[in-house]
């Protein structure tokens, strides 16, 4: 865990400093700079392995001569009591002090909010009031706003017209980041590089973030699956909130995002980027069967093992791939899985005594036509059968039957059940719920933008990016690590009343895993337009592009994008 410094401590006057987490470490350096107590508002357990136990930390202040208080606070849960007792501790504990919680606004909060005031109820009304900074709003008080010195209001014009009584969440946030996947942690660090005062929230229900591009990998032996996973609290950029919560939907009239938990959360921008969700109710017997009698599928975190599994244990027999009706994530997943187990099997000479087929609710095998004939050529080389408007609707795993609806060339649809040893489902997906029945989704349920400027075409201060958002481009993430800077770019033009200058491309990458050690990169845009990064000829299998996607994508992604580092992610500026 990395530690903070004295610079990072923000001195609010004589008698105390806030922080965000301290580590063992840290509690020396704090000694060393006069203080002489250190108050923790952090819950045990709330940030994950990597969060030292309170216990360590009062052990670490004893033996640097330092007195230790915990007095843990929930995000949102900053009460008159916890208030009071804050500042009994203050009039107790000798000075100076160090407070900290995860980033130092709850402590803060605490502090600014007068002992007197704590005693009697905030008005809940006031809590969203723009007039009130973060740090107010996170003690829910009503009293005069206290400067911070790190952010503007916004202008008159841009307040809401009337407070909202339903706003019962402990903060107020420059910008509410929806999810916490690659497109809101990248999107988050992107911000906070260029503007480290705002006050941020990522609202992420999980407490594990996944790597999936290498879960295809993982199915075919040639990646490790905890080299994919993370703990969410490990990856969430410093400086941001993380409000592990599940959203239940958005009122953007009123500049709020609803929790599943009844709470709710004030913004003056958002930016919705809560992924797709795997629909797997849409197969009838999917879910019963998955992870045994030969089902699997590379698109969870827990079956991708299994595929390669099923795959090394494969001797004879029929394997079906299947794709459904876009939009899915990674439109070339399903078709690498097959052509992966099926490198394997020709390596280890099965690939004869093996049927292999792939079923495709489309009409072509990719849809950027210039990757056709090189795909081909390995589908002729693996002896694949290709079936399109071929859509998997009902699995039987016990007696291995899986039923298609096939449509002709009339759109006549009739079913089909085919008998397999091994199926790769990639199933449905659909925009989340919460999304689809808001005021923010098209007809199709996800959150209507902009397909160039990605800000929403009725709501000026939502912005939307990564698999939910509405843009016709391929949901991968190389189109995210380019849309981060599209949308944080146009967010601060749209909060400083500029321009939005920043247009998107459309640009999308997949690297086709065509074989275990060679990959056709395929990058377009809209149209399917080629925008290559290299220069050279994008439809053929290179091995420099599989050690791209083996090592040098997983650090680009871990190491650049979750970190606001912009690699070769320019965007094009309107002429």
């Amino acid at each position: 865990m990395s530690s903070t410094s004295e610079t990072s401590w923000k001195k609010l006057d004589e008698k105390i400093a806030v922080s965000g987490q301290i580590s063992v470490d840290d509690v020396a350096a704090i000694a060393a700079a006069g203080y002489k107590s250190i108050i923790c508002n952090r819950p045990d357990g709330e940030g994950g392995e990597n969060q030292p136990a309170s216990t360590e930390l009062e052990n670490a202040a004893k033996a640097a001569g330092l007195q230790f208080a915990y007095l843990p606070v929930a995000i949102g849960q900053v009460s008159d009591e916890k208030c009071s007792a804050f500042h009994q501790l203050m009039a107790t504990l000798p000075g100076p002090v160090l407070a900290f919680c995860n980033s130092g606004n709850r402590a803060r909060a605490l502090y600014n909010r007068d002992a007197g005031t704590a005693a009697a109820p905030a008005p809940v009304s006031a809590a969203c009031d723009w007039e009130h900074t973060a740090d107010e709003a996170a003690a829910g008080s009503a009293s005069a706003p206290v400067s911070t010195g790190e952010t503007s209001r916004p202008a008159a014009a841009d307040r809401p017209s009337a407070v909202t009584p339903a706003c019962n969440w402990g903060n107020a946030f420059d910008v509410v980041v929806v999810g916490g996947g690659s497109a809101g942690l990248g999107v988050t660090a992107s911000l906070l590089r260029r503007r480290s005062s705002l006050r941020i929230a990522i609202i992420e229900p999980n407490d594990k973030h996944y790597y999936q591009p290498a879960w295809t990998l993982v199915g075919g032996g040639a990646y490790a699956i905890n080299d994919t996973v993370r703990n969410t609290a490990d990856v969430i950029p410093r400086g941001a909130e993380w409000i592990q919560a599940e959203v239940s939907g958005f009122s953007p009239s009123e500049n709020l995002v609803h929790l599943a938990d009844g709470r709710t959360i004030g913004y003056q921008q958002l930016v919705v980027c809560p992924g797709i969700r795997l629909a797997w109710e849409k197969i009838e017997g999917a879910r019963e069967t998955l992870g045994k009698n030969g089902v699997t599928s590379n698109y969870q975190f827990d079956l991708a093992p299994y595929t390669w599994s099923l795959t090394q244990d494969l001797k004879g027999g029929r394997a079906l791939f299947t794709q459904p009706p876009m939009p899915i994530k990674c439109a070339g997943a399903p078709q690498k899985a097959m052509y992966l187990s099926c490198d394997y099997w020709q390596r280890q000479g099965v690939l004869d005594k093996i049927e292999v087929e792939f079923d495709s609710a489309g009409a072509v095998l990719f849809g950027v036509a210039d990757f056709v004939p090189p795909l081909m050529e390995y589908v002729q080389k693996y002896h694949a059968s290709l079936v399109f408007n071929s859509n998997l609707v009902k699995v039987n795993g016990p007696e291995k039957i899986a039923t298609f609806e096939i449509k002709d060339a009339a759109g006549a649809v009739t079913r089909v059940d085919k008998p397999f040893d091994m199926l790769h489902i990639t199933p449905p997906q659909a925009a989340p719920d919460f999304l689809r029945d808001s005021p923010l989704a098209d007809a199709s349920g996800f959150c209507e933008v902009n397909a160039k400027t990605l800000q929403h075409t009725r709501f000026a201060n939502i912005f939307s990016l990564g698999d939910a958002c509405s843009s016709p481009n391929t949901k991968t993430a190389a189109a995210v690590r380019k849309q981060v800077v599209i949308v944080a770019e146009n967010l601060l033009a749209a909060k400083e009343g500029r321009e939005l200058r920043a247009i998107y491309d459309g640009y999308g990458a997949c690297p086709l895993t065509v074989e275990n050690g060679k990959v056709v990169l395929a990058e377009f845009g809209f149209g399917g337009k080629l925008l290559p990064t290299f220069p050279l000829n994008p439809t053929i299998a290179r091995k420099l592009y599989w050690w791209f996607k083996v090592r040098l994508f997983p650090w680009v992604y871990w190491d650049c994008l979750l970190k606001g580092r912009e690699w070769l992610t320019g965007s094009t500026e309107a002429k």
